[in-house]
């Protein structure tokens, strides 16, 4: 175990308001899959509002409030992968084209931050602005392209 975690972030724009009914089946789930994210092997923290629930009241671009963000922190990239596509998250995640506006650009990023840090809205979006601007390195890369956590990491 080293002195970093992963931080993964993802954005994507919903296609109708989340209190309308074309989003009520992806609302109704999300205490399932927050839970089960909870429980997972190598989960660490996720982002949630002042009601502790869930990220949904996040806005994190003023002039869009149809964007949603999910934020989260694993010990690892095989943590979150097998989170993302070995649990019932899989459901879910194979039905976000109901809920969500197919994405043409980055709408993810995962990045090493040393254990104990917890993102904010500003540098996960700045993270996924790194990977639409210069594609994925070390500072914010992607499932497809990942990179090891920072060398010299202290043990843990």
């Amino acid at each position: 175990m080293t002195g970093f975690h992963l931080a993964q972030v993802n954005i994507g724009r919903i296609i109708a308001p989340l209190d309308g009914p074309e989003l009520a089946d992806f609302v109704a789930q999300l205490p399932e899959i927050n839970e089960l994210a909870e429980r997972s092997p190598g989960f660490v923290w996720r982002m949630v509002d002042d009601e502790g629930e869930d990220a949904t009241s996040f806005r994190p671009d003023e002039n869009d409030d149809m964007l949603l963000i999910n934020c989260s922190v694993w010990e690892s990239v095989e943590a979150l992968r097998n989170f993302t596509y070995h649990t019932g998250h899989l459901r879910v995640l194979s039905r976000r084209r109901e809920w969500f506006h197919r994405v043409t650009e980055a709408h993810q990023a995962l990045w090493w931050i040393p254990t104990g840090h917890r993102p904010s809205i500003a540098e996960a979006m700045e993270r996924v602005a790194r990977v639409r601007e210069h594609g994925p390195g070390p500072l914010a890369f992607t499932f497809r392209d990942p990179y090891p956590a920072p060398a010299g990491a202290a043990q843990a």
